[in-house]
């Protein structure tokens, strides 16, 4: 029988990973990839999952800012976008057999629960995935600093970065061949060596809250599963 090293969990997932190779839009191929690594995970019953989902393969806010558009504008557009990619993991999560819940920090009662602290936390004891939405529901903070808040907010063990690199380097792998991957590392040398994991926000937030954070690649599909049970998969940060 699986034992889980992890047992209340915060996944955040880009929206770049629901795009697969198309790169824009939600693959249906790759979604319902994920729901099937989730159900595995939730059929024991020891791991609560909470998931935070960017936007970016529908619409990115840094990037319509710097190109001229109102940040906050952006940045709430770029919001909605991640409502979309939710409604889409929870539907396919809900087609694997996995009970599901939607939050939105920005209320939009007919499509998703506003997101309630107290209320999240009965939903994940319940069995529950919890899927949160719309970011902080304020412009100027990323979805990495979202997952960071939410996780500390309902007391994850765990804040899990899914990316499509396996871990963090000292440079960028895709351009360096030779970079070096750190099994651990702690928060402190991420910002001091200024290593693009996250915003600042996020990795001070994570720090000031002791929580540490596994940053891996979700392929091969066993990933998440082997993280949870305490394999050394990706890099540990502590």
């Amino acid at each position: 029988m699986t034992t889980y090293k992890y047992h209340r969990v915060l996944l955040k997932l880009s929206g770049e990973h629901l795009a697969g190779d198309q790169g824009f839009g939600i693959d249906p191929k790759v979604i319902a990839s994920l729901a099937a690594q989730i159900a595995q995970i939730m059929a024991a019953g020891e791991v609560q999952l909470a998931v935070t989902v960017g936007g970016g393969n529908i619409f990115r806010g840094m990037a319509a800012s710097t190109a001229g558009m109102d940040r906050s504008q952006a940045d709430y557009i770029g919001m909605l976008a991640t409502v979309m990619n939710a409604l889409a993991l929870q539907e396919a999560l809900e087609r694997a057999g996995v009970y599901t819940r939607v939050q939105s920090a920005i209320a939009m009662h007919e499509i998703a629960e506003t997101y309630i602290r107290r209320r999240a936390i009965r939903h994940l004891e319940k069995g529950r995935v919890v899927i949160f939405a719309a970011g902080t529901g304020n412009p100027y903070f990323t979805t990495d600093t979202t997952a960071a808040l939410r996780a500390c907010e309902i007391e994850a063990d765990v804040f899990m970065k899914a990316t499509r690199v396996d871990g963090i380097y000292d440079s960028d792998p895709k351009l360096n061949p030779k970079a070096q991957r750190f099994e651990s590392i702690t928060y402190l040398d991420i910002l001091t060596r200024e290593l693009q994991v996250m915003d600042s926000t996020a990795i001070s937030l994570c720090m000031d809250n002791s929580l540490p954070l596994i940053v891996f690649a979700l392929e091969p599909a066993d990933n998440m599963r082997r993280a949870l049970i305490g394999e050394p998969v990706g890099t540990v940060v502590y």
